[in-house]
């Protein structure tokens, strides 16, 4: 790299070879970085950011006279100073380090002995260098975390923690002395404006198709078949446009596989879909995210309430929309007959009411519902996808209904030529977490009580970067939380629990029904996380009905008395009008609240006798029952 070359815009404080630094006084380096760290964020460098990069400088100068001294050719690596993670809202380590093949990610506290926020925050740096900067992705990629108080006595205490090196400041030098060359050296100007494609919330994808944005490239989204689900969706549209046709498409899969991501990209994205015109519709019973959406984008138009359809073409006049392509978002939230008479007054359950307002459309229709598996958590929810088939049964039109294997057996109002059964339509694969794929399964085992097996899983979770503890002090939850995310301003945290736990408020865990009406769920999950309003203030809380179809970095999952181990099986303890099978409903809220982090969760409970039983359960499945730090390392 020559010493003068640059990137196409500046997103880091400094960046130069090893040798440069050495000669480079300390003065005129704190100079360039603190200059270029206001040129990135429009403000100065507060008095604290410095002290902790003159620490942090005089450490590196030390040991890295002495890595020259022992390894000549470590002159020519390259250091790379508070370089930003593009598109995520100021993350960065402290320190990149390119040198023998190796990516070296440092993360400098001002502390003796860690803590697992500071653990966790620099295995989360490598693991998404690792899966999103393309210049990383055929490199080693190490978590470096460099307690600078750790006394040089201890030097013996480096340690390996999962996947980070816990590394005592004395020994940097021998620990870089000792790296075998990987493969082939890093061209720095190149890794530096490598493409970043960081995993976008469901949010920040409808802020970027909203603008006319394109979404990133994601391996992720391709290997879950996101692409061909969306090519298959423009294909039957156009067959449909054609051949004056009728499709229901059902989209099934676990939560967080991207289901709204691709109702939002086939709505906002088809070749029908202009500025002038509006061919397609996205719809949602999901209040909040609704609500969500609306504020953040704000905009009405971009998402709507499934309860103004049926309003403007069911109970006013039955008429139908002038869009030929609906997308139903959360179908599985269509209700049954008697809610749907109940709140209405139509006569039939939700998907026969949809199915026959589309049947109005005039020549052809595209009908897409997208259907979260196990997530029924509202009265009139519990008859799942037969009421789609049932939706049929005075229908007179021919329609074609697309849904994966299993499901396709209800659809027996449908003649076999017009029913295609196709497994893509079913996702498999979370995307909202990250790497670790087998979340689901955890959560599953945990809710049927085989925590042997779930116990099995955990350890892979924690080795792909998600993060999961257990605890019953609710500081160390507050604490780990704004402890890992301290100046990452786009990450948000936050309480979930569910609206049938009782045993919360004392704890100043407002689940209650007022206090959960009275948040203002917009700004909750989109304000900055200075807001008083913002999740991360930790005032607020969301249940499972603000929380379907959201998502948060890392959820406080605070479990309640509503649902309890005792006798060795779950035992719902509430009692529910109209419900037919109460502790289905609960156990689907807790998958709910338990599929909400990207980066993991902690689960709260608290710390009464009722819940010992409970606690223990949990202590079963693999979860981190949060230690002292101190006595895992040393």
């Amino acid at each position: 790299m020559s010493e003068h070359s640059q990137p196409l815009a500046i997103n880091y404080g400094w960046l130069g070879k090893i040798a440069r630094f050495l000669s480079t006084s300390p003065d005129a380096w704190l100079e360039t970085l603190s200059a270029n760290y206001q040129s990135l964020y429009r403000q100065r460098s507060t008095a604290t950011q410095q002290q902790a990069w003159v620490e942090c400088g005089e450490i590196l100068r030390s040991q890295l006279f002495d890595l020259v001294s022992t390894r000549p050719g470590a002159a020519a690596w390259v250091l790379v100073f508070e370089y930003e993670l593009p598109n995520e809202g100021g993350r960065r380590p402290d320190v990149v380090i390119l040198g023998a093949g190796h990516i070296l990610v440092f993360e400098f506290k001002q502390k003796s002995t860690p803590s697992s926020a500071d653990i966790d925050q620099v295995a989360a740096y490598a693991r998404d260098l690792a899966e999103y900067h393309s210049a990383s992705s055929h490199h080693p990629v190490t978590a470096i975390l460099i307690p600078t108080r750790m006394a040089k006595e201890n030097r013996f205490h480096n340690t390996s923690h999962g996947t980070v090196e816990v590394i005592n400041p004395a020994t940097i030098a021998t620990y870089l002395h000792s790296l075998k060359q990987a493969c082939s050296e890093i061209d720095a100007n190149a890794w530096i404006n490598a493409e970043y494609s960081p995993l976008p919330t469901v949010i920040q994808a409808a802020r970027q198709i909203f603008h006319h944005q394109s979404l990133p490239t994601l391996k992720t989204a391709h290997s879950a078949g996101i692409p061909q689900l969306l090519a298959y969706l423009n294909r039957l549209a156009k067959t449909a446009e054609q051949n004056k046709e009728r499709h229901l498409v059902l989209i099934t899969g676990v939560p967080g596989a991207g289901k709204t991501l691709v109702g939002l990209q086939f709505v906002y994205q088809n070749p029908w879909q202009t500025d002038e015109k509006r061919s397609a519709i996205f719809l949602t019973g999901n209040a909040p995210l609704l609500t969500v959406l609306q504020y953040a984008l704000k905009s009405k138009a971009f998402v709507q309430a499934v309860r103004n359809f049926y309003i403007q073409y069911e109970m006013r006049r039955q008429s139908a929309p002038k869009e030929h392509i609906i997308v139903f978002d959360e179908a599985q939230r269509a209700w049954d007959r008697d809610r749907m008479s109940e709140k209405y007054g139509i006569s039939s359950a939700a998907a026969g009411a949809v199915i026959g307002i589309c049947d109005r459309i005039p020549d052809w229709c595209v009908l897409v519902g997208l259907i979260g598996e196990g997530q029924q958590i509202h009265v009139g929810e519990e008859d799942g996808i037969e009421q789609w088939n049932l939706g049929f049964e005075a229908i007179s039109s021919n329609w074609h209904v697309h849904c994966a294997t299993k499901p396709s057996q209800l659809f027996t109002e449908i003649p076999p030529d017009r029913l295609h059964p196709n497994d893509d339509l079913n996702l498999t694969t979370s995307l909202r977490i990250h790497l670790a794929k087998q979340v689901q399964n955890w959560v599953t085992h945990v809710l049927l009580g085989e925590f042997d097996q779930a116990a099995t899983i955990a350890p892979t979770l924690r080795a792909e970067g998600f993060d999961t503890y257990l605890t019953r002090d609710l500081e160390f939850a507050k604490s780990y939380s704004r402890d890992r995310y301290h100046n990452q301003s786009e990450k948000r945290y936050g309480f979930v629990a569910s609206s049938r736990a009782r045993n919360l408020t004392q704890y100043g865990i407002r689940n209650d029904y007022i206090s959960t009406q009275k948040l203002n769920v917009g700004a909750w999950y989109t304000d900055p996380a200075d807001s008083l309003l913002s999740c991360c203030a930790l005032n607020g809380v969301v249940t499972e009905f603000s929380c379907q179809g959201l998502e948060l970095d890392f959820p406080i999952v605070s479990w309640g008395n509503d649902l309890i181990w005792q006798d060795q099986a779950w035992v719902s303890t509430t009692r529910q009008r109209n419900v037919r099978d109460p502790l289905r409903l609960r156990l689907n809220s807790y998958r709910v609240l338990l599929t909400r982090g990207r980066d993991g969760f902690i689960i709260f409970v608290p710390p009464d006798a009722k819940m010992d039983s409970t606690f223990e359960a949990l202590k079963l499945t693999g979860l981190q029952v949060n230690l002292p730090i101190s006595e895992e390392l040393l």
